[in-house]
Order: structure tokens, then C-alpha cells, then sequence
């Protein structure tokens, strides 16, 4: 399955770190693509085997420092 979440307050490759480090610790998550658009809204495909809840990938991009846009 394959998820889309619009990520705000990325500027650079640490935070693409941070964020992916944080969802792939989300049971069932099998990769993390961030398209980065710095000091913009980045796109962040999960790609997983279950289905995620919007409230578990926002406490995860939360818990890194950004928030869902």
C-alpha cells in the first residue's frame, strides 16, 4: 500500500533523515520517499504492508520536528 503525506518545515538532507528515521519505525513501513522542497511543502510517499492511520504518520513527521501540511 502506498501513502502520501505533505510534510512542512524540511530545508535540507538532516531533515529528510529525521523524518524517514521516524516512519520507518512505523510497524508494517517497507520505505519512505521524500521529494524535498526546501522551506516548502515536501511530498513523502510510505510504502507499507498494512494500511496507516493519518493520526500514527502525524505523531511520527511530529515527533521528528515537522508538521503534516
Amino acid at each position: 500500500m502506498q501513502t502520501t503525506v505533505n510534510v512542512s518545515g524540511m530545508t535540507c538532507g538532516h531533515c529528510v533523515m529525521s523524518v524517514t528515521e521516524e516512519l520507518t519505525e512505523l510497524e508494517g513501513v517497507e520505505s519512505v520517499d521524500v521529494d524535498l522542497v526546501a522551506g516548502g511543502v515536501s511530498p513523502v510517499v510510505l510504502t507499507s504492508s498494512r494500511e496507516l492511520s493519518e493520526d500514527e504518520v502525524r505523531e511520527a513527521v511530529e515527533e521528528a520536528g515537522y508538521t503534516v501540511a
